[in-house]
C-alpha cells in the first residue's frame, strides 16, 4: 500500500517533470524498462543478466544461428504475444489524447503502446509480430508462421519446460537440436523477424520521420532507456542540439544524462500515471 508520504513524493516528482517539460508538443522515446512491469525483461536494467542478442549477419551467414534463433523465438513469442500494456504505456496513451504527447518513438519491438492506444507511435526498430522474407520483401504475420512451426516443430515447445523469457520476444534454451525452420511459403527464401537486429541499420524513413518529431516538439521525455544504442540516442542529441527541455525517467544511469535538464531514477509506471493525472484532471 503506498503510504500518503509517498504519494505526496510522486506527485512532487510528476509536478518537476511537467514544470519542464511544459504544456507540449512533447515527444516521447521509450525503451524495454516501460515494459517490465508488463512481464517482459529489459536489456541493461539494475537487475538484467548479462545478454548476447544475435547480429544480423550470423542470422543471414549461417544456417544454424537461424535454427538456434526460430527455435527460441517459437516458444519466446508465445510469453510476449499475451502480454497487456500496463499503467505506464496507458499513461502516455492518454497523455497522447489530451494534445500533450505527439508521438512516441519507441525502441521496443513489443506492439504495447498501440494496444494503450497510443496512435502516433514509429516502431524503431520494427514489430514482434511480422515477419519478412528477405528475398521476396513478403511481410506476413508471425501467428501464421507460428502455426507453420508448430506443426513442422509438433510438441516442441512442451517439451522445453520452465524457460527464461528475453527481450525480443526470445527464450533461453538449452538446446534447439533437431528444431525444422520454416522457409517463405510464397518464394522458398529466408524468413526474418520483422525487427532491427544488432548489426543491422534501422530503416532510414524512420530516422527521418524521427527527426522531423524533433523538430515539431517543444520538449522530449525519455521513459525507460538506457541509451546505450545510438538508434535511440541520436534523438536525445538532436533536441539537444535544439536546445529542448529534456527529463529522462529511468532506473539507473543513461548515456546521456549530462544532457538532461531533468533526471528521474524511479519505476516508469508510477510516475507517468502520476505524470498523466497532473495534465488530465
Amino acid at each position: 500500500m503506498t503510504n500518503a508520504c509517498e504519494r505526496t513524493d510522486l506527485t512532487a516528482t510528476a509536478e518537476r517533470i511537467r514544470e519542464t517539460l511544459g504544456q507540449g508538443p512533447v515527444l516521447a522515446l521509450t525503451g524495454a524498462g516501460i515494459s517490465t512491469d508488463s512481464g517482459i525483461p529489459d536489456y541493461r536494467g539494475p537487475d538484467s543478466p548479462p545478454r548476447t542478442p544475435m547480429t544480423y549477419q550470423q542470422f543471414v551467414g549461417d544456417a544454424a544461428f537461424r535454427r538456434h534463433y526460430w527455435a527460441r523465438n517459437h516458444v519466446g513469442w508465445r510469453h510476449v504475444h499475451r502480454t497487456l500494456p500496463n499503467q505506464g504505456h496507458r499513461a502516455l496513451a492518454r497523455m497522447e489524447a489530451v494534445g500533450v504527447v505527439s508521438a512516441v518513438i519507441t525502441q521496443n519491438v513489443d506492439t504495447l503502446h498501440g494496444a494503450a492506444g497510443s496512435r502516433a507511435v514509429i516502431d524503431l526498430h520494427g514489430r514482434y509480430d511480422r515477419v519478412v522474407c528477405l528475398d521476396c520483401s513478403r511481410v506476413i504475420p508471425r501467428e501464421r508462421l507460428a502455426e507453420r512451426l508448430s506443426e513442422l516443430n509438433p510438441g516442441f515447445s512442451d517439451r522445453v519446460g520452465d524457460i527464461e523469457i528475453a527481450p525480443d520476444a526470445d527464450a533461453a534454451l538449452a538446446t534447439t537440436e533437431g528444431f525444422r525452420v520454416a522457409d517463405c511459403s510464397a518464394c522458398g527464401g529466408v524468413l526474418k523477424p520483422d525487427i532491427v537486429y544488432f548489426g543491422e541499420n534501422v530503416p532510414p524513413e524512420r530516422v527521418r520521420r524521427g527527426y522531423r518529431l524533433v523538430e515539431e516538439s517543444t520538449a522530449l521525455l525519455v521513459v525507460g532507456s538506457s541509451l546505450t544504442v545510438l538508434s535511440g540516442r541520436r534523438f536525445v542529441k538532436a533536441a539537444a542540439d535544439r536546445h529542448l527541455p529534456i527529463v529522462i525517467l529511468n532506473r539507473g544511469e543513461t548515456r546521456c544524462d549530462a544532457l538532461a535538464d531533468l533526471t528521474v531514477d524511479a519505476g516508469c509506471s508510477e510516475v507517468l500515471t502520476a505524470l498523466a493525472d497532473t495534465y488530465t484532471r
